[in-house]
């Protein structure tokens, strides 16, 4: 038996990885980089005895395309057979232990269905660099960590690099569960408990938390805290939109969210089935059929690992569509970058060059929605140097079900606790806390844990299987930024669950009990399930390839109970758990626009045409927009490409199911540097914008239904919250006067970054607007 074997595979011909490598190092001023060979490497370790390495070898190797070197690569193996003898500098890298592999699970199915058994895989890559000159060691280390890896997932070495399995995948606080002694410290003592654990919590928070259980006569376990700490993040509860407003005069304001839910309730559009509640906004534009939409944001993760943060941005907007009991049918995406053209001496510490964060994201986009079957029908790409190190990317998914009469009316007390999908992992974990804090230069050593990695494949068999399941539960939720303690503490919340931790399943062993809890892992979902039906669920579960986990049961006692094993880790009264939080109270402070400045002019308008055209912003997208498939499915009618030569940019799309009488338009409407200026008339324009774009496609305006997502500063800042509270404002006027309820929404605060001058850089204030409109013909 040969264990710990290694393989490397590599292109025959001129890789098409390779000129972009060169481009991105040259932009990252290595310009001694000559060419830069990519090489995949996998290490198997099982039976490759007798035929198993050669069928493990026409797996993974095209003998038309590539070449597959088993043990140890040599650089004069690929380099010096070609004519080449520069000198040549080897990088190699793997995923940190704990980071999800996808490719490795697929492969070892893959293995099992050639009768190949394998224990463990795991993936990486190797690059060979060829170099003009003498570089020092140094240098082209910096390389690896600049270009060649992301040392937020992965570990990267100057030379081979062990198998990632030869590391324990286990820790020390396996199966520990610490109590965090909260009673009898002051203000100082509890702020450094919060520093120290990454929980985001405001001062007030955590005195009401200190408070509470010294009230109980104990402290919390490290679960209840980062349990508490999730599910009031800011992320999560949306603290500063539920704040009371005290302007500089002193006198209050409602909250920005209860503003934005008054005037959908004073607009009382017949069509809105559900606004700002559960995981989507509901329409019915016809009888029959109803629609989910929602649009997420996934910023601070993409900003350290790119092509996973947008990635799993989608992968968990489709799963919220999900939660609402509806079937995906398209997605959206508005992304936000620096200039691709940053000098490399500009770039902040800490920060990912502009040019890899574009790359990485775009790619992110593409490999998740259209795996699954799933157009990227409509969005926007801008730059602007304020997302340097803060990129934004958008993510919406729209949804269709059929309006059968069949309510969700649970959870119900005797329900099983369900778990669906993937199994958990140490990705992810601190999602929802991460989310809610600003970054700076060190964000990336100690926040690499909150990044997911999605697994698409696996989501689309979990809706083939809600699809065939539709029925046999009584509740749905996806598992959100705390994983099982948002999903299952969201629906436990009028009625009260107890779970144990050792019924989830993990996809290796040496996870603490906090960590299983709180991991957001990916596609994953939660239902409740009667007893009664659970047979006929797995039998769905097996046909479609789901695994099926019952974790717990609602208890109807309303509290939330957690056990590792016989000991209890978690025992939080739901109310409190929910409801306990102190609300926010935020001052705004009124920007005082110009509106009467004088009209700009231009000597030679030709030049000043061509200037503005030649621009990121105005030039065409085209490029990322044939990275997508805007097709899949068949349903898009109206494509976000149009013309002669279907080049230029459609003002919005539709959707029609073939022979269908009627459509959706999908609108989009954005404008940051606007909002520089005048919040208020910023968030009026892009309303007009996204609407006017879906009446352009034949949209009916009378049934317009509107999506809000805010990308802002700190609104702890009074300056800052103020020109949120204006935007808002600009927001209800618009859809008051056009009509338009909003039904979903989504704020993403604390868009900063602390710069190494000590000064925080924030993104512009960036107001994103979908507008869903009904098609009559």
């Amino acid at each position: 038996m040969e264990v710990g074997a290694r393989l490397a595979v590599w292109s025959i011909g001129p890789d098409p990885r390779s000129a972009a490598l060169v481009a991105d190092a040259h932009t990252l001023g290595f310009d001694w980089v000559e060419r830069i060979r990519p090489i995949d490497l996998y290490f198997l370790d099982g039976d490759l005895t007798g035929p198993g390495r050669q069928l493990m070898e026409e797996l993974l190797v095209d003998p038309l395309l590539q070449q597959g070197a088993w043990g140890e690569l040599q650089p004069a193996a690929i380099t010096v057979a070609e004519g080449h003898s520069p000198t040549v500098h080897v990088v190699e890298s793997t995923l940190l232990p704990g980071v999800t592999d996808t490719t490795a699970d697929v492969l070892r199915h893959a293995a099992e269905a050639v009768g190949v058994g394998l224990r463990r895989v795991a993936t990486g890559r190797r690059f060979e660099i060829e170099a003009a000159l003498d570089v020092e060691r140094d240098e082209v280390q910096r390389l690896a960590m600049r270009l060649l890896s992301n040392d937020v997932i992965e570990r990267a070495a100057l030379g081979p690099i062990d198998a990632p399995f030869t590391n324990a995948r286990a820790h020390d606080a396996a199966g520990v569960v610490d109590v965090v002694e909260l009673r009898g410290l002051d203000d100082r003592a509890l702020e450094a408990i919060n520093r120290e654990r990454g929980l985001a919590l405001d001062p007030a928070e955590l005195r009401t938390i200190a408070d509470h259980f010294t009230a109980l006569g104990r402290d919390p376990t490290d679960v209840e805290l980062e349990m508490l700490a999730q599910t009031w993040s800011e992320h999560c509860a949306h603290k500063s939109f539920r704040a009371d407003v005290e302007m500089a005069d002193g006198s209050l304001a409602a909250p920005l969210l209860a503003r934005l839910r008054q005037a959908t309730e004073q607009i009382a559009a017949p069509f809105v089935r559900s606004a700002f509640v559960g995981n989507a906004g509901i329409v019915s534009f016809v009888p029959g059929t109803t629609i989910a939409v929602k649009a997420e944001t996934h910023n601070h993760p993409s900003a350290i690992e790119p092509f996973g943060g947008a990635n799993t941005g989608v992968g968990g907007v489709i799963r919220d569509v999900l939660g609402a009991a509806h079937l995906p049918c398209a997605v959206t995406d508005v992304l936000c970058f620096g200039p691709r053209d940053l000098p490399a001496d500009h770039l902040p510490a800490g920060v990912i060059h502009p040019r890899m964060v574009h790359e990485g994201v775009v790619a992110g986009v593409a490999d998740y929605g259209n795996k699954i079957g799933l157009p990227t029908v409509a969005g926007a790409v801008l730059f602007d140097p304020g997302f340097t190190a803060n990129p934004l990317v958008f993510a919406g998914c729209i949804g269709t079900a059929v309006d059968d009469g069949n309510v969700l009316t649970g959870p119900h007390a005797g329900d099983l606790v369900v778990v669906l999908g993937g199994r958990t992992g140490r990705d992810g974990l601190r999602g929802a806390t991460f989310s809610s804090a600003t970054m700076d230069a060190t964000t990336g050593d100690v926040a690499g844990a909150s990044v997911q990695i999605g697994d698409p494949i696996t989501e689309k068999l979990l809706i083939d299987l809600l699809r065939d399941a539709h029925g046999l539960y009584t509740a749905i939720t996806d598992c959100g930024a705390g994983g099982l303690s948002s999903a299952v503490g969201e629906m436990a919340e009028e009625i009260g669950a107890m779970v144990d931790l050792t019924a989830v399943p993990l996809k290796y062993a040496g996870l603490a009990p906090w960590e299983i809890w709180l991991s957001e892992a990916q596609e994953r979902m939660v239902v409740a399930v009667d007893p009664a039906r659970l047979d006929e669920l797995q039998r769905c579960a097996d046909r479609c390839g789901v695994e099926v986990s019952v974790i717990g049961r609602f208890t109807g006692d309303g509290r939330v109970t957690v056990r590792a094993g016989d000991a209890v880790v978690v025992d939080l009264d739901s109310h409190f758990l929910h409801d306990g939080r102190p609300r926010r109270r935020l001052t705004a402070v009124a920007p005082t626009p110009r509106r009467n400045g004088a009209v700009p002019s231009v000597a030679d308008p030709g030049a000043a045409l061509l200037a503005l055209l030649a621009h990121p912003n105005i030039a065409s997208k085209e490029a990322v927009i044939r990275r997508y498939d805007h097709e899949i499915g068949g349903a898009t009618l109206v494509r976000p490409l149009i013309g002669a030569a279907l080049d230029a940019p459609a003002d919005g799309v539709v959707l029609a199911e073939p022979g269908a009488p009627v459509g959706l338009a999908i609108g989009i409407g954005v404008n940051p540097w606007f909002g520089t200026l005048d919040p208020e008339r910023m968030a009026r324009a892009v309303v007009d914008e996204a609407i006017r774009n879906v009446v352009a496609v034949g949209a009916d305006p009378g049934k317009v239904v509107l999506m809000d997502n805010f990308s802002w500063g700190d609104p702890r800042r009074p300056t800052v919250f103020g020109a949120l509270a204006a935007a808002v404002d600009g927001c209800v006027a618009a859809s008051l006067e056009h009509r338009a309820p909003f039904v979903s929404g989504k704020d993403s605060l604390n868009n900063e970054y602390l710069g190494a001058d000590g000064e925080r850089h924030s993104v512009p204030p960036t107001l994103v607007i979908h507008a869903i409109a009904h098609v009559p013909d």
